[in-house]
């Protein structure tokens, strides 16, 4: 992989290990940012800052993130590049994608990150997001409803500012909305639910382990659509939306509830047991991306020690090591720490220091 002008990169260079490798220095070298970028080949986007002209590096006006990539025995070579004022571009093998997410799920990743805290602390949205990249990774068509639902929320919403603004009202042409947004909420709510009784008993299964069983952890989907459709929804709460000029029902409002021994583990897990929660959640979204793709995703470690006590580190790469990961890369502020880990897994590794 090479970068130019990438964050605080001028210009490097990386040749990695086909298993581990570790990212190691001193807080603010760039550790992160490394991993950024493999991240940024797979989505596009940063992990971090989704803001592309701040990904550029300070005084310049461009990047470009190079990676090489075997699947299938082919090698399939990924380019990202951003000048300050343009579109960023995607190419696979030279050829510019059309839509970007085409590009979403060809190289399936996972980032474990110290920044998946917002899953637990921030709102719906940040959840909806989580539910829907790992839905999305292995099911195009289910991104493609998705866009075209916030083409129509979207839509609606600005009608709804239309008719408050001019003092009107036209009932027939909110139908045409309702419709469209019943008919794509629905499949999108139905593959939600499909996704998550599926992942459940896998997350179940992943904090297990991690925890050795001490804790009773949940996770529920919560929907209107649960309730009642939403074509009779969106009519029956018409008064309300016309007050608030914004659509109060549909899957954009769903969420997810994260548990511990009954309570939010926002309010009533430790912190240890937050990110215990949050490991279970990404390697389950691991095991659910590689059952579907046949294809071992990429795992991104990121400040991973940060929080969690040096036995759970332990349990944690061992899990790497007893299944059939793919490469993993992690990023961490101690060398020493990180080789004693590395060395009592039985893989080949390569030490980055920055």
């Amino acid at each position: 992989m090479s970068l130019l002008n990438y964050k605080n990169f001028a210009a490097e260079t990386f040749a990695f290990d086909p298993k581990i490798n570790c990212f190691v220095g001193h807080n603010g070298v760039g550790k992160t940012n490394v991993l950024d970028a493999i991240y940024h080949l797979s989505f596009g986007k940063s992990y971090f800052n989704p803001i592309t002209s701040q990904n550029i590096k300070h005084g310049e006006d461009f990047f470009v993130i190079e990676g090489k990539y075997e699947k299938k025995s082919k090698e399939e070579k990924i380019v990202v590049s951003a000048k300050k004022g343009q579109k960023k571009i995607i190419k696979r093998n030279g050829k510019a994608y059309e839509k970007f997410s085409e590009h979403i799920g060809f190289l399936p990743l996972v980032i474990i990150s110290p920044a998946d805290r917002d899953l637990i602390i921030e709102g719906s949205d940040t959840r909806r997001k989580f539910i829907d990249g790992v839905i999305s990774q292995g099911d195009p068509a289910y991104l493609q409803t998705l866009i075209n639902y916030n083409k129509i929320l979207a839509q609606r919403n600005s009608l709804l500012k239309y008719f408050a603004a001019n003092n009107t009202f036209s009932s027939d042409t909110l139908e045409i909305y309702n419709e469209q947004l019943h008919e794509y909420g629905t499949i999108i709510f139905g593959k939600r639910s499909a996704f998550i009784e599926e992942f459940l008993p896998i997350f179940l299964k992943r904090h297990q382990s991690i925890s050795k069983g001490n804790e009773q952890v949940s996770l529920t989907y919560k929907s209107q659509l649960n309730e009642q459709d939403l074509f009779s929804l969106l009519n029956e709460n018409i008064q309300k939306d016309k007050i608030t000029q914004y659509t109060n029902f549909g899957i954009h409002k769903d969420d997810l509830l994260f548990e511990i021994d009954g309570h939010p583990i926002k309010k009533f897990g430790s912190q240890g047991q937050q990110k215990s929660y949050l490991i279970a959640l990404k390697l389950a979204q691991f095991d659910f991306i590689k059952a579907h793709s046949k294809v071992n995703p990429i795992l991104l470690l990121d400040d991973i020690f940060d929080k969690l006590d040096a036995q759970r580190v332990e349990q944690l790469i061992k899990l790497v090591d007893d299944e059939n990961f793919g490469q993993l890369f992690i990023s961490d502020t101690h060398a020493d720490r990180t080789e004693a880990v590395i060395k009592k897994v039985h893989q080949s590794y390569t030490m980055f220091p920055l």
